[in-house]
């Protein structure tokens, strides 16, 4: 199997397995259906975030019955999509499906999940991403040092949720699965919007030099720990106690690359 580049989100401790691309191209000239959704992640920044080559976005998710994302947290990921990308639709697609019945879900697993069950590729001006919403936890998960996997993007369009793990999280703390589930969504894409010097190359340099493709400005939510030593649902939750919204937002240099890419 071809190599596929991993960039997770985890929380209480994060340990981040991310390469990086020299630059974007575009999937638009691709004439395979399939070719185009089969790149490295962020290579599409552009086509995700102009209308260039495509003005609308199709989601599919897919998801193991009992484990469908919240409708608030969809309803946030659109907003998200329409405030920083100049799409004026966003199409979601949804199909329950039965359990694989792992304990755990191998990176190989997830891809071949994927190519079992996805219907939506490129076709014309529509772009087309796949989102799996997982019954299982990643196999990388490590309780006992407090290693959890939230979510990953492993291609250009490609993504998956671990979402019993944070249906788990959410049952342990005052920041809701809703919550936990828009923060996952918003920082996978932003790595499919190819930050931080992901397949694209920052205005101005703010790359953690400790976490390859991840910001090192506080507070931001391409992070790699939104705060050195704390976890994403600790500073959710410190959020929150100061009177602030419990997800975070793009920082000023990861909107400016955003903006150099086609986005706003």
């Amino acid at each position: 199997m071809k190599k596929i580049a991993l960039y997770t989100l985890f929380s209480f401790g994060l340990l981040l397995s991310c390469s990086k691309d020299s630059d974007v191209t575009s999937s638009g000239s691709n004439t395979n259906l399939k070719a185009g959704n089969l790149l490295t992640t962020g290579s599409s920044a552009r086509d995700l975030l102009s209308n260039d080559n495509y003005d609308k976005i199709l989601i599919e998710i897919d998801y193991v019955t009992g484990f469908a994302p919240t409708a608030g947290a969809i309803a946030n990921f659109e907003d998200f999509l329409l405030t920083r990308t100049f799409k004026e639709t966003i199409e979601f697609k949804y199909s329950a499906l039965t359990s694989p019945n792992e304990e755990t879900l191998t990176l190989e697993e997830v891809v071949d999940l994927e190519s079992e069950n996805r219907d939506e590729y490129n076709d014309g001006s529509t772009l087309a991403v796949h989102i799996y919403f997982a019954d299982a936890p990643a196999d990388t998960d490590d309780e006992s040092e407090g290693l959890v996997t939230l979510g990953a993007v492993y291609r250009n369009t490609s993504m998956v949720i671990y979402e019993s793990t944070i249906q788990d999280m959410a049952n342990r703390s005052t920041i809701t699965t809703e919550e936990i589930e828009t923060a996952t969504l918003l920082h996978e894409f932003g790595h499919l919007f190819g930050l931080v010097n992901l397949a694209t190359e920052s205005v101005n340099e703010h790359e953690d030099v400790e976490a390859e493709n991840h910001c090192n400005v506080d507070g931001c939510l391409m992070r790699a720990e939104l705060q050195f030593g704390g976890s994403l649902l600790k500073q959710m939750e410190k959020n929150v106690s100061k009177g602030l919204a419990s997800i975070p937002d793009f920082d000023a240099e990861c909107i400016l690359d955003l903006q150099k890419y086609g986005g706003r």
